[in-house]
């Protein structure tokens, strides 16, 4: 529990709203998609039924910091403790919440979609995936949500060219296959499938959790993560199919 400041310790200046905003990421129905959820329909509230990233306001009795706040935002939305969680920047301006100087902190998490229960909360009308792209290009978010939601797409999307980030999407034990699968979903494109295996092979990041039940008269190899605390970085970026 963060310490109370003593009273004749407390600023007398006035002091900007401070929130945490999470952009959840999965992989469902072979598609890169995101976790929303749908503002109040109290017209009391700001962006009335518009839909917003999930986040909430810093409390500082029950939030130590930044990422013990994202934390639990996460664990109320989804009912995951430990998922990969990366920071992804800030925001604040004068003028991106209605009620006053704000700034935000965001966070973007990837989680298996097995693992996910979708919590609407106190304070949302609904919670749901969208696509990703489709987020971006649809109606627009409340708040600088598309702002956040493209940043983080992009940060995505530019570190899963030379990282193992697209492993943390997938449930364990996974293929390989599946693992270049979700490669391509994330990119948007194939990747070259002739150095898939090498270059995860290479990178040591695997170790085999046995073989996975399967249709196929040779059952394939599951495989886990080492370490699920960081991704592990490649000397190059991929190549599309067909590309050297």
């Amino acid at each position: 529990m963060a310490p109370k400041v003593p009273r004749q310790q407390q600023p007398d200046f006035p002091r900007p709203y401070t929130t945490v905003d999470v952009v959840i990421f999965t992989v469902l129905d072979e598609a890169l998609k995101v976790l929303l959820v749908q503002r109040p329909l109290d017209t009391s509230d700001p962006y009335p039924g518009r839909w917003a990233l999930p986040g909430g306001f810093v409390d500082i009795e029950r939030d130590a910091d930044l990422l013990a706040c994202a934390r639990r935002k996460l664990l109320e939305k989804t009912a995951v403790r430990s998922p990969y969680l990366e920071q992804l920047g800030s925001w604040g301006s004068a003028t991106r919440d209605p009620r006053g100087w704000s700034s935000t902190h965001a966070y973007f998490a990837l989680m298996p979609a097995q693992d996910v229960q979708l919590a609407k909360g106190a304070n949302a009308a609904d919670v749901a995936w969208f696509e990703a792209d489709a987020a971006l290009a649809g109606p627009s978010l409340a708040f600088d949500h598309a702002q956040i939601l493209k940043a983080a797409v992009d940060r995505l999307r530019g570190k899963v060219e030379y990282t193992s980030l697209p492993a943390f999407l997938l449930a364990e034990p996974f293929t390989l296959p599946q693992l270049q699968k979700t490669y391509e979903i994330v990119l948007g494109r194939p990747v070259d499938k002739s150095g898939f295996r090498t270059r995860m092979m290479a990178a040591d990041f695997l170790e085999e959790a046995g073989v996975v039940e399967s249709a196929s008269h040779r059952p394939p190899m599951g495989y886990r993560l080492k370490d699920r605390s960081m991704p592990v970085f490649f000397p190059r970026t991929f190549s599309p199919r067909g590309e050297p």
